[in-house]
């Protein structure tokens, strides 16, 4: 036996219901007005005797929208029902930007004096720490291993971070740290982070870059390394020119003695 398609079978368009069309208005008047109900645009056969009839909308500040009413009937009977009546945007419709959650939306510069950025419980960039020791010995090992606190960075959270900082501005991609003669890996103004993140940046301190303060790659750099220095003087003057070529006015004395 060969297996029956699996592909769906098309719905039949049901004249009774496509010819309701005064029965679709009628129910897209009582929702809205008379006024409000333009002009028929077509209809759509949804299913077995379901058809969804679509009508202009003239409400003020709904360009491009339009009522969507969807009638159907029993089986053998001839009379009409409406299921819904709503209104839906068209392909021209005015519609709002789609919603952004609020992480999404905030920028680093939004934030302010006073505000508070809050961080969710399931914040999968930081992890839960451990409790302070009592003991003073162990609590200087906690605390330079970071784990004095009650949250610590995870290792998401870490990779997320070198990933930002490298592909940022201060990376080793960009334009100066190509032309640069030196990386800050090398460079005796970058003062390495602690912990894992210390293997790959650093903090630059030469105050006269404009990374100065920020977190720079080892593989940055920038024309503030300190190897870059100026070239000695050089001990042979240059011999004296002589002008041959112009000449100086040179005032007569007439009265001499």
């Amino acid at each position: 036996m060969t297996p029956a398609s699996a592909r769906p079978r098309a719905a039949k368009a049901d004249t009774v219901l496509v010819k309701a069309v005064d029965d679709a208005r009628a129910a897209a008047v009582a929702i809205g007005s008379v006024d409000a109900v333009g002009d028929h645009l077509g209809q759509d056969t949804e299913g077995d005797r379901v058809v969804t009839h679509y009508f202009g909308c003239l409400l003020p500040g709904y360009v491009g929208w339009r009522w969507a009413v969807t009638v159907t009937r029993a089986s053998r009977s001839k009379a009409v029902t409406v299921s819904e009546c709503v209104l839906l945007p068209g392909a021209e419709a005015v519609l709002a930007p789609a919603w952004v959650p609020w992480e999404e939306r905030v920028k680093p510069d939004d934030l302010g004096p006073g505000d508070l950025l809050p961080v969710s419980d399931d914040d999968y960039r930081v992890e839960p720490g451990y409790v302070t020791p009592s003991d003073q010995d162990t609590l200087e090992v906690v605390r330079d291993l970071g784990l004095g606190r009650e949250w610590v960075l995870s290792r998401e959270g870490r990779d997320d971070a070198a990933q930002r900082w490298s592909d940022g501005d201060t990376g080793p991609n960009t334009e100066i740290a190509k032309a640069a003669p030196g990386h800050c890996g090398s460079c005796g103004f970058a003062v390495p982070l602690a912990g894992s993140l210390g293997g790959g940046f650093g903090v630059c301190t030469n105050e006269r870059t404009p990374f100065d303060g920020r977190v720079v790659a080892h593989a940055h750099g920038c024309g503030g390394h300190t190897d870059v220095r100026l070239p000695a003087p050089s001990e042979d003057a240059p011999e004296p020119v002589v002008d041959t070529l112009s000449y100086e006015l040179v005032p007569l004395e007439l009265d001499q003695p």
